[in-house]
């Protein structure tokens, strides 16, 4: 029988475990009603779909709009109808006592039905098909005619044939050449190689053919570091066709991913100029071969070659179509191509700035940590908001130990976890090509190691990761300050830049005398029979709710599952073991004998009696088949880690109830009965006989307090949560999920909590808490097992966790940790509890684990700035456990450029045009259609060098028009050491009255900033930026209301983030689920006392002293203004709150704000008139008098 879906008001009470049956509130406000558990669970048959409706009652194919990579500022979805959790789990949906007091009173009038048809519509939004066609297959070029052109003049020349010789051999020995889809070389026409050079260069290259040896020599000389040689032309040619082959199979969907072993190499190659071995530059020819014959829009190029690829810089540097990103060494300069448009501050021109990425080394012996935190800190989150539909590399392994050129110490199994990366984005479609690598036993096996991993082999484990040394944290620090205007995801809400000081770590650290690195470890490929095991007995449906047939945590969620991996086909490409009960020697390795004894007792109890014992225990129910469903989860995920283990699969899912993080040593607690991952992770050190290191990642939304407490004392088991924490309140509340938990004892620093303060937490919060702490941490780890918590109650459409994780923001997550630990994970299933997000998020983490391309994910904005500021903390925490948190300061920058930037980039506006005539640094003016920076000179390079003081001049104009409908902002160096802040106008709200202001303020490091007409915008059109030290936030009006307006300034620095108090943060999501910290207020009426701005948050109360950068900024345009109060503090508004504890809301669509134990309108004065005016018109009657 199909189950009913309700759709209930938000505001009602809702009876969540009664015995008249509850509701489930959806994110949405969609409930579910589940149907009867069964007594005796039906017989699963392979292929049978479950009659359950799904709780959106809608198709699953069903596309989810969103935005593009170029229109992010989508307003944040409205989280006011997001309840929520209690007292206990599951007990009642309801929100906070402060914000549920303000839903309930705040909102006088219940949704309208259109309202309620809105909501629907989001969750019917999900995009929950996961039936579309994987490619599969491996493309690989490789031509013997390659071979045939040698330097004529020097036989030790490095770029040799004996380079393909060694590839080609290392490939026959490990069986790959078999194991790849076989493609035939082709020459690039002169048209396509045209693309990227000149006709005549073309020519130039092509009578190389009929040139002596001497001619040759002649012609080579007139170039840098080149040769040449009667078949170079020709070999050159068939290079880049061979790049161009994949080019087409890939976007034909021939292949899934492909590798071209070429050579010459190409990345050097410019418009009409050889360079460094490369006659043709084959990659920057594949991506216009791409964009113009395939339509793709953007293109990711990457390029880990040790030398700078300039030729492909210089190609797409003003391009905002091709994202290009090198990282070499550098060494301010004195390394090979000794150029300054090779270091960290040259971003590209034009439309092209903040799309060219440089991360230059400074040192030799660079090893794997320091290029995996490149990616992690800057290239895949750049990537992920980039959202690239190809992605090609520049596949040089001249940085692999033992190259006599690249004097690094990579290891091929760092390029596999390199190219396991890459290999996230695009939907998987990735091509290498190569590039250099001159020793010849390093190139081989770094070759082998990429094509391994294109295959779907396992990453190899790294011998010794560590964390990335000094000099590279100073680099990518100095990276990530040239990039952060540019790129949103970059920000880094509530982190500083402030040096740790760690007594005692920094010595470990500091290397004395050059590091020799060893010999290149030896790699072993495992052979499977199996690639993903599967876990699962309907058996384990026996457990359910005796007396409430619509308890979340319901019977139908496992065989759901199954169903669905049974439609799609994934069950049957996965390896199924049989379930057993986990023997009572595995249990007590967790939990205590009298516990289990106690419930062993269960079954044989009464109802009255069951009853009474779950009673006893946090949100949880017992039934006589309990004990046995919880033996048997626990067993069978121990059955998955015996598999995995042995080498018999690589990986695994565990489809099993009733889940178990909640679970205590001697209690149950949340569902949960014993702990699941718990007990597995302490059978996977028993029999592997020792404390093997194992990674143990709980996403459930809910902290997982059993699996904390189980292993706080235990440096062998690092446990890393993220949960939804609210300060304490949501479940399973107290402080246990804090971020300053850590551990105890030899276990601290092994315990990292990242603790959410409220919902909405999505796609790109989580994957910025991955790139940012989780992953970071986790290679330093190196664990050698990784078990997930993979409760799917994040996802977006459940009823308990009010969050927006997508099924392939999960894939995405999966894919992110099979690179470590050799690849060895399981996923063992915890809550979750809307039956559609939990099959599908399942089944998305289950494609990825067998090897299939995770989906291109799509992020509708930037992460919240909540999340941020959560991940910041945690990372705070725990630098000072984890050398790869820590960050270098950025001061010096080891004399690559002495000058910081000097501002912040406007933010794109949603609207094209709204940004036209913005200037920016250094004369750039910002593009409407793409918001970067357009230099105005396109042949200066764009590097902070020009200043030439410490401190310039400021000077900021504001000249607002009533109808403020474009707007110009200019920034200008200069070298005086003084500051200037010039208000001319300043436009009144009401009667037409324009008072006018000239402020002077002290000196500050930055540059001239004249705005002129700012932009008018909606609001979250154009999100706060956070200035980098130095810089004054541009300043841009909005209208709020008829006569009041609103101005947005940029952040201030991110150390103020941590000073909002947390009622703005509440009082934020009551009104709309915008945060506090977004929005700022200003009154903009006749008389100036009254006009204050504040770029964070905003009160009543104004500071009297002049605003300072680096400080909360606060531009104190009148003396201090005379503040009333219907219950007077010491302000009004927040202070009113902050003073008596009374809960207030606040509405920005008329400023009303209501104080419910005063019963009355917490008044500004001087506002009073305009907001009964807005009264009026909203309700039809006078405001009520204060008191």
């Amino acid at each position: 029988m199909r189950s009913k879906a309700l759709f209930v008001r938000p505001h009602a009470k809702l009876p969540f475990l009664s015995s008249r049956g509850g509701v489930t509130l959806l994110r949405g406000a969609v409930l579910q009603q589940a149907p009867q558990a069964p007594a005796a669970p039906q017989n699963l048959v392979r292929g049978e779909v479950s009659p359950t409706m799904t709780s959106t009652g809608q198709n699953s194919t069903t596309t989810r709009q969103r935005r593009s990579r170029h229109n992010l500022r989508s307003p944040p979805q409205d989280s006011s109808v997001t309840l929520k959790r209690g007292t206990s789990k599951g007990a009642e949906l309801r929100s906070s006592p402060k914000l549920a007091e303000f839903k309930k009173k705040g909102r006088m009038k219940k949704l309208s039905q259109a309202a309620e048809q809105d909501l629907i519509v989001e969750l019917q939004g999900l995009d929950l098909n996961l039936e579309a066609k994987t490619l599969s297959g491996t493309g690989l070029v490789f031509d013997e005619q390659l071979n045939e052109f040698h330097c004529l003049w020097d036989d030790s020349f490095p770029e040799c044939p004996e380079r393909l010789h060694a590839i080609k051999e290392q490939l026959i020995q490990e069986g790959l050449l078999d194991r790849c889809v076989s493609f035939q070389a082709r020459f690039a026409e002169k048209e396509e190689l045209m693309l990227v050079h000149s006709l005549e260069y073309i020519d130039l290259m092509e009578t190389t053919q009929y040139m002596n040896e001497g001619e040759l020599r002649i012609l080579a000389d007139t170039y840098d570091s080149v040769y040449l040689h009667p078949n170079s032309y020709t070999c050159a040619c068939l290079a880049s066709g061979s790049v161009l082959r994949l080019v087409d199979a890939v976007l034909g969907a021939e292949i899934r991913n492909g590798m071209a072993i070429i050579r010459p190499p190409g990345h050097h190659a410019q418009h009409s100029l050889m360079d460094g071995y490369c006659m043709f530059n084959h990659v920057a020819v594949a991506a216009r071969y791409a964009q113009q014959k395939h339509g793709i829009q953007r293109v990711l190029i990457v390029d880990w070659d040790v030398h700078h690829g300039q030729g492909t810089q210089f190609t797409f540097d003003q391009d905002p179509s091709v994202l290009y990103f090198s990282i070499h060494r550098y060494e301010q300069g004195r390394f090979w191509p000794h150029l300054k448009a090779s270091n960290w501050s040259t971003t590209g021109f034009g439309q092209g700035q903040g799309y060219t990425i440089n991360v230059p080394w400074n040192k030799v012996g660079m090893r794997d940590a320091d290029y995996i935190a490149a990616f992690l800190q800057v290239l895949l989150p750049v990537a992920f908001e980039f959202q690239p539909q190809l992605v090609l590399v520049a596949a040089g392994f001249d940085a692999l130990q033992g190259d006599p050129k690249g004097e690094m110490a990579a290891t091929p199994a760092g390029f596999a976890q390199l190219t396991h990366l890459l290999m996230g984005l695009a939907g998987g479609r990735l091509i290498l090509s190569l590039e250099g690598g001159y020793n010849l036993h390093s190139l081989a096996e770094g070759v082998s190691a990429s094509l391994h991993t294109l295959l779907g082999d396992p990453c190899p484990m790294l011998e010794s990761p560590g964390a990335p040394c000094p000099s590279a944290q100073l680099s990518l620090s100095c990276v990530l300050e040239a990039l952060e205007p540019f790129w949103e995801i970059l920000v880094r809400s509530g982190e500083t830049l402030e040096e740790d000081n760690m007594e005692g770590d920094n010595a470990e650290e500091e290397e004395e005398g050059p590091w020799q690195p060893p010999a290149l470890p030896i790699l072993t490929w495992p052979v499977l029979q199996a690639r993903t095991g599967l876990v699962y007995d309907q058996q384990m449906m026996g457990h359910y709710n005796l007396w409430d047939n619509h308890h979340p945590e319901m019977p139908q969620r496992i065989s759901q599952i199954m169903c669905r991996l049974e439609e799609l086909g994934l069950a049957e490409r996965c390896f199924l073991l049989p379930a057993r009960p986990a023997t009572d020697a595995e249990l007590l390795t967790c939990h205590s004998a009298e516990y289990v004894g106690r419930l062993r007792a269960t079954e044989k109890m009464k109802t009255r009696e069951l009853h009474c014992e779950g009673a006893s225990f946090d949100s949880i129910y017992i039934c006589p088949s309990t004990f046995a469903c919880a033996k048997l989860a626990t067993g069978a995920t121990c059955c998955l880690v015996e598999a995995v283990l042995a080498g018999e699969v690589l990986n695994g899912v565990a489809v099993v109830r009733p889940p178990g993080h909640h679970a205590e040593q001697d209690a149950a607690c949340g569902f949960c009965f014993f702990n699941t991952v718990a007990v597995a992770a302490r059978h996977a050190q028993a029999i592997s006989g020792h404390a093997l290191r194992i990674l143990i990642v709980d996403w459930d939304i809910h902290h997982g307090n059993g699996t904390q407490h189980i292993f706080e004392e235990d440096p062998s088991i690092l446990y890393i949560s993220l949960h939804r924490y609210d300060h304490g309140t949501f479940f399973p509340m107290g402080n246990e999920g804090a971020s300053n938990q850590v551990g105890w004892a030899a276990g601290a620093g092994f315990t990292v909590n990242v603790a959410w303060n409220g919902p909405r937490m999505g796609d790109a919060e989580y994957l910025a808490a991955w790139h940012r702490l989780v992953l970071p941490i986790a290679y330093e780890f190196n664990p050698e097992l990784v078990l997930v918590s993979a409760g799917f109650d994040a996802a977006r459409g459940d009823p308990l966790g009010g969050c927006q994780v997508s099924p392939e923001g999960y894939a995405h997550l999966t894919h992110l940790l099979m690179g470590l630990a050799g690849g060895h994970i399981i996923l063992i299933l915890e809550g979750g509890y809307n039956l559609t997000s939990i099959s599908e998020s399942m089944a998305a983490c289950t494609r990825t684990l067998l090897g299939d391309p995770p989906p291109l994910l799509t992020l509708p904005r930037p992460p919240l700035s909540g999340a941020l500021a959560s991940v910041a903390e945690t990372i705070q925490v725990h630098r000072r456990y984890w050398r790869s948190l820590r960050v270098t300061k950025v001061e010096d920058k080891e004399g690559s450029s002495s000058s910081k930037l000097i501002t912040k980039e406007a933010r794109q506006p949603t609207s094209p045009g709204s940004a036209e005539g913005l200037t920016t640094l250094e004369g750039n003016i910002l593009d409407a259609s793409t918001g970067k920076a357009i230099s105005a000179s396109s042949v200066q390079e764009s590097t902070p060098t020009q200043v030439k003081s410490e401190t310039v001049v400021v000077e900021l104009t504001q000249n607002q028009s009533s109808e403020a409908v474009t707007g110009e902002v200019t920034l200008d160096q200069t070298t005086s050491k003084a500051a200037t802040l010039d208000q001319t106008t300043l436009e009144a709200a009401t009667e037409g009255s324009t008072p006018n202001q000239t402020t002077s303020e002290e000196a500050v490091e930055g540059a001239e900033l004249t705005q002129t007409h700012p932009t008018s915008c909606a609001d979250n059109q154009i999100p706060p930026s956070s200035p980098v030290p130095g810089a004054i936030p541009p300043i841009s009006p909005r209208k709020l209301t008829g006569i009041l307006r609103t101005l947005e300034l940029g952040k201030a620095q991110e150390a103020a983030e941590s000073q909002i108090p947390e009622d703005e943060r509440l009082l934020g999501e009551a009104v709309g689920g915008q945060d506090m910290d977004d929005l700022v207020m200003m009154q903009a009426f006749g008389d100036t006392d009254q006009v204050c701005n504040r770029g964070r948050g905003w009160s009543g109360s104004w500071p009297r002293n002049k605003p300072k950068v680096g400080a909360d900024p606060c531009w104190k345009l009148t003396p201090q203004p005379q503040v009333y109060c219907s219950r007077y503090i010491s302000a009004h508004m927040l202070q009113h709150h902050e003073g008596s504890g009374h809960p207030l809301v606040l509405s920005y669509v008329d400023l009303s704000t209501w104080c419910y134990q005063c019963q009355a309108y917490v008044h500004h004065q001087a506002l009073l008139d305009a907001k009964n005016v807005a009264h009026q018109n909203k309700f039809g009657e006078d405001m009520p008098h204060s008191h």
